[in-house]
């Protein structure tokens, strides 16, 4: 049967994820019996600690399958504020906090709340691609802005001066950044919120993989003001990907705008996830994921140079999150098509740019190091025998 009525033009304008038919091709290899190694997951292959099942298991024998009140389990919001005091030495009430359905429902609740039809939102190409997505939703437009290693691949406070016009409406920031695990330091992204404060613009940072920071201690947005918007998740650092379980935090002021519409949206995040959240945050689990944020960062430690040597030089260290981005324009002028040809010679599976903007994405791969240090050993030794092997027989 035909589709006789019109989508909505934004359908047209949210690409899909490419990546995906590189995915299909790799589960095939898998079936056939080829030795596949994921470097293309952006998933922690760590899943949530024992004091988190356990409390889940309580949840679900207890009966506590109901709906929760919009912005989430008080004691969970509770948790979340003392962590922040803990970690960050910040005071955050948790009538600031707002659970949601993992941080994509939280990034959709911040750009419902705050991006008119038309309005243009500054955020970094490269990025995360649902970033976009979720401006363009909402009907407003995604200002890309090119960034690469010259500033790690992040926002400056110069770049916002340079681009920001009539029609701009605020900053989305990721920092520490997928697909490039690059933050941007601290005192810079004091000096963008007070440029975007300044022409009356509002702040929307995303972190997602602050936990996953290597190089000093993190330093959360929210120090440099009251005013901005903070994206989190339990995916990344609390590894509880399938969970769908995020926050916000948000000015006081607009904490009955956000719980309003998160009550029409999606009425409340999983309560059973909520109930096991809550001990996210006792002793021995933060040991746990303290302990495995130490092994993503020995991974990076090996991979990184790894790369280097083999060929596929990463032009910024990463900071934070589990990716490296590397350079292959040495190999390939088409990263896709040469994603492709690793998979299919050596069962290396990797991300090309594409997914991730327009600025040249096929001079780069995403590797992902979530995943063992004896498969990451593997991948690189596949890549170390293959390129230079490769570059002979195109001499």
């Amino acid at each position: 049967m035909s589709t006789r009525y019109p989508l909505a033009r934004r359908t047209a304008q949210i690409d899909p994820f490419h990546v995906m038919e590189l995915t299909k091709r790799a589960a095939a290899l898998e079936a056939a019996g080829h030795p596949v190694i994921h470097l293309n997951i952006g998933e922690p292959d760590f899943t949530a600690p024992e004091p988190v099942v356990a409390a889940l298991e309580r949840a679900v024998r207890a009966g506590h399958t109901r709906y929760t009140a919009a912005t989430g389990l008080a004691p969970l919001r509770e948790a979340i504020a003392r962590d922040y005091g803990e970690r960050y030495g910040l005071d955050i009430a948790p009538s600031r906090i707002v659970v949601t359905a993992g941080a994509s429902a939280a990034l959709s609740l911040a750009c419902c709340a705050l991006v008119d039809p038309g309005a243009s939102v500054l955020m970094t190409d490269p990025g995360y691609p649902c970033n976009r997505h979720f401006v363009t939703a909402f009907d407003g437009a995604p200002q890309l802005v090119a960034v690469g290693p010259e500033t790690r691949f992040q926002l400056t406070r110069a770049m916002v001066e340079a681009h920001w016009h009539a029609g701009t409406r605020g900053a989305l920031i990721a920092s520490p950044a997928n697909p490039t695990g690059t933050s941007i330091p601290f005192d810079e992204l004091g000096r963008i919120v007070d440029t975007v404060r300044a022409r009356g613009g509002f702040t929307i940072v995303d972190e997602i993989y602050l936990g996953l920071s290597y190089d000093g201690a993190p330093r959360s947005a929210l120090a440099w003001g009251d005013d901005l918007v903070v994206t989190n998740s339990f995916s990344k650092y609390f590894h509880m990907t399938g969970w769908r379980l995020g926050w916000l935090v948000v000015p006081e002021a607009l904490a009955p705008v956000f719980e309003k519409l998160a009550q029409n949206l999606y009425i409340c995040a999983s309560t059973l996830a909520q109930h096991a959240a809550i001990a996210c945050f006792d002793a021995e689990s933060l040991a746990e994921y303290e302990a495995r944020r130490r092994e993503f960062q020995r991974r990076r430690d090996y991979i990184v140079p790894a790369l280097r040597e083999a060929g596929l030089p990463v032009p910024v260290t990463p900071d934070g999150a589990f990716y490296a981005y590397a350079d292959c324009s040495a190999h390939s002028d088409d990263s896709s098509a040469f994603a492709l040809e690793l998979l299919e010679r050596i069962h290396v599976s990797v991300v090309p740019g594409k997914d991730f903007g327009r600025h040249e994405p096929s001079r780069y791969l995403r590797l992902s190091y979530a995943t063992s240090m004896d498969r990451l050993h593997e991948a690189i030794a596949r890549l170390a025998r293959y390129l230079p092997a490769r570059e002979r027989q195109r001499g």
